[in-house]
């Protein structure tokens, strides 16, 4: 049988709608090829590039806008009813609108903050335009410092001595009461704070006139530990080798010995990471304070005491944001100086020995 071989340059070209070139020509500028037109990789990736850092942009822009908001909207004069509205739209740059009571005087660009300061350290109920603090400036920060590091403090030690007994000594049921422990987790906290509240009221820590002893609520739990803490520095300690206990236990130290001289020492990375992620906590911890403080004891923290302050005068929210903008401080200030701590102990609690 005879072979016919047929010639490729013979074969009829095959046509394209100019609709179809069009888009093809389009897609190969932007660097995809298509059947009419071949594009270049590298534009392709350069044009992936610019859609990423755009989307990018674009989230970042979605997260960061709403502080951004409150910084600006703290420096906007709202003591006058009419100008209040303008914290209710989009805020691109601080503005400082005089009032209509006070003419020309100039408030001044941190008027809002001076209220705010002046108002909490004379301790007067009312300002000159009707703007009231009802609970210090001051005293919140006083309780947000109480309720933050001393249960940080002896919380974290707590958590670590817990999480050396867990990941450094052998004992019967150890890993049974680990993971009986980790699985508290899985309750949500809301879930149970009405519990909590019944255990607190019988405790006698919120009776009497303004609760005098309610301090206890946000402070004495938290000296306990958490199983959240305990978990992270178990997993850090697992990655310190086992022999510095064992040569610690032949020279005749005991485990609190070789705890505070060894294992603290060591650790300290992973317990300063967890100890200032705890202090952020505990800082906005606003749940707490509005379930188990009532309103009228001198022991509410910050975030429920501007929250009260913004319910109570809701005409003149300058302030409000002035203390807002303060209370998130702190924490921005502690995250950017310690982020590389943070996270690179976050990356240590995986490896093991």
């Amino acid at each position: 049988m005879e072979n016919v071989q047929t010639n490729p340059a013979s074969e009829e070209k095959k046509e394209y709608s100019s609709f179809r070139y069009a888009v093809g020509a389009i897609l190969a500028f932007f660097g995809f090829s298509s059947k009419t037109h071949r594009g270049s990789k590298k534009r392709a990736k350069l044009v992936a590039d610019i859609a990423t850092y755009v989307v990018l942009l674009l989230g970042g822009f979605l997260m960061v806008y709403p502080f951004w908001w409150m910084i600006a909207s703290s420096f906007a004069n709202t003591s006058d009813t009419t100008l209040s509205g303008q914290v209710a739209t989009m805020v691109w740059w601080p503005t400082n609108a005089l009032p209509a009571s006070t003419g020309t005087v100039d408030m001044g660009l941190f008027y809002n903050y001076r209220i705010l300061f002046t108002e909490a350290m004379a301790g007067t109920a009312t300002s000159s335009n009707g703007f009231a603090i009802g609970y210090t400036y001051w005293r919140s920060i006083i309780n947000n410092l109480l309720y933050s590091i001393v249960p940080v403090v002896v919380g974290v030690i707590t958590s670590a001595s817990a999480a050396f007994a867990f990941a450094k000594i052998n004992w019967k049921g150890r890993d049974v009461v680990f993971m009986f422990l980790l699985a508290a987790i899985m309750v949500p906290g809301p879930s149970i704070m009405t519990t909590q509240y019944v255990m607190y009221v019988s405790f006698g820590w919120l009776a009497g006139a303004g609760a005098p002893n309610a301090w206890m609520t946000l402070t004495i739990p938290g000296m306990f530990g958490a199983i959240m803490t305990a978990f992270f520095i178990r997993q850090f300690l697992y990655g310190l080798p086992t022999s510095i206990v064992e040569a610690a236990k032949i020279d005749g130290a005991g485990y609190f010995r070789i705890f505070c001289s060894f294992i603290l020492p060591l650790a300290m990375p992973a317990i300063v990471a967890q100890g200032l992620l705890s202090f952020m906590g505990c800082w906005n911890n606003y749940m707490g304070s509005l379930i188990f403080i009532p309103e009228n004891s001198l022991w509410v923290n910050l975030p429920h005491a501007m929250t009260i302050v913004n319910e109570h005068y809701p005409s003149n929210v300058g302030p409000v944001m002035a203390g807002a903008v303060m209370s998130v401080l702190p924490i921005i200030i502690l995250f950017a100086a310690f982020q590389k701590l943070i996270i690179g102990s976050l990356m240590l609690t995986g490896s093991k020995e």
